[in-house]
């Protein structure tokens, strides 16, 4: 161990040394100028060219770019390339490029101290190191702090593939970006663990305007600690224990809460799926 970590300091003090005389070479380029001057980022470029990317990265930034070689995209399977730079493919290929892109200017020796950053696709990307090499994630850093007018490049052997989006409720609810409240509601009443759990249930969503329709004060009321009993009652009165589609719920016409109340589902004006808590004197 203790021949080790000189070995893997003078391999970053390598790194940093070539950056540093590659430094002055391009920073008057941007990031995209600087990765075709370099002639090895041909697949990168057209990648970013294909997502709509080429504006944004040359703009004022700073960005830091995780910058695979045309070698690494060769890595991946046949015909991987080809479909990601198809039109109707855009959007993913703009979530794997934007994977690669950490907001600000992240030298190799603050991204060391921090272990780990955000990009700008939203997931996160370690930094440390393995077996005497610097690694990002799963690919090895070939080359820390190549300069460009607008941030830096980090060139790396290998195309970071983001982890596939989780599909548990409250990721759902997320992504769908009109739960907010509920799901600050969720977390304040400590259920967050029955919405990404495994356990099936289903969840009848209020929307952000749904609870904004309350009287002014009740959602900032509910969300104080002194009031986590009743949100939870609240919450739990929207929430089915299985999977129940709209369908079954229609057949059932009914369904027990996980607060205990039964729910009575139907249709409206002819067109409305609505759950509809019974009236008092129903419950009685």
């Amino acid at each position: 161990m203790k021949q080790l970590i000189p070995t893997i300091l003078l391999g970053a003090i390598a790194l940093t040394s070539q950056a540093d005389n590659q430094l002055s070479q391009s920073s008057d380029k941007t990031i995209v100028e600087t990765a075709v001057a370099a002639g090895s980022f041909k697949t990168l470029a057209a990648a970013l060219d294909a997502a709509d990317l080429v504006d944004t990265l040359n703009g004022n930034g700073p960005f830091t770019v995780l910058a695979p070689t045309d070698d690494a995209f060769a890595k991946l399977p046949k015909g991987t390339v080809e479909d990601l730079l198809k039109p109707e493919n855009r959007e993913k290929l703009q979530s794997i490029l934007k994977f690669h892109v950490i907001p600000g200017q992240v030298a190799l020796p603050d991204a060391l101290k921090l272990g780990k950053a955000k990009t700008v696709q939203g997931e996160t990307v370690t930094i440390g190191f393995s077996e005497g090499n610097v690694q990002i994630s799963n690919a090895n850093l070939l080359t820390a702090d190549l300069g460009a007018s607008n941030g830096i490049i980090h060139v790396i052997d290998t195309v970071l593939l983001p982890p596939e989006p989780k599909n548990d409720i409250a990721s759902v609810a997320k992504n769908a970006g009109q739960f907010n409240t509920l799901l600050a509601a969720v977390e304040a009443a400590g259920l967050t663990s029955a919405l990404t759990g495994s356990d099936p249930v289903t969840v009848l969503a209020p929307t952000d305007a749904a609870f904004k329709a309350l009287p002014k004060g009740t959602v900032e009321s509910l969300l104080k600690p002194e009031s986590r009993g009743k949100l939870t009652e609240i919450l739990t009165l929207h929430v089915i224990d299985g999977s129940v589609s709209a369908g079954a719920a229609l057949s059932a016409a009914s369904a027990k809460s996980l607060s205990g109340e039964t729910l009575n589902f139907g249709i409206q004006n002819g067109m409305c799926f609505q759950a509809i808590r019974p009236a008092e004197d129903e419950r009685r």
